[in-house]
């Protein structure tokens, strides 16, 4: 029998009587806004759901490299993860992540950590795209 472990939610709703796309969410014990630039029509209030989607994708490569590092006991100042979703003239979207380590860090451990980064968790859900159940269901029911 195959077992489900819950790893995290969020639930995110907008209404009439707020700026045109903004989205309260909570995340756990977080609330957060999301919104659309104003040049997509929003009011720029917080991140967009790409943003949000990347930020969630640079969070997880940069604890799981410092975990893998500390637990290794290599000593890394900062770790800094920029991420971009593009989306060419075809319409073929891409994501660019550059990850920045000391000067310092050594070549072997550059690459180990290199490795890590491909395989967190976030990177893995993403790039295998993990299915999405929608259900619909009326106020009446919640």
């Amino acid at each position: 029998m195959t077992s489900v472990r819950h790893i995290a939610r969020a639930v995110g709703s907008t209404s009439t009587s707020s700026l045109p796309y903004r989205v309260e969410l909570r995340a756990g014990n977080h609330e957060l806004i999301a919104d659309e630039q104003s040049v997509g029509g929003g009011s720029d209030a917080g991140p967009s759901p790409f943003g949000l989607l990347l930020s969630g994708l640079a969070a997880c490569t940069s604890m799981t490299v410092r975990m893998y590092a500390d637990r290794k006991g290599w000593t890394i100042d900062a770790i800094e993860v920029d991420v971009r979703y593009d989306v060419d003239d075809d319409g073929e979207a891409s994501i660019a992540r550059m990850i920045t380590f000391p000067a310092d860090l050594p070549v072997e451990q550059r690459d180990r950590l290199a490795d890590i980064a491909e395989r967190t968790p976030v990177t893995l859900a993403i790039r295998n795209g993990v299915p999405i159940t929608t259900t619909l269901r009326s106020a009446d029911d919640a």
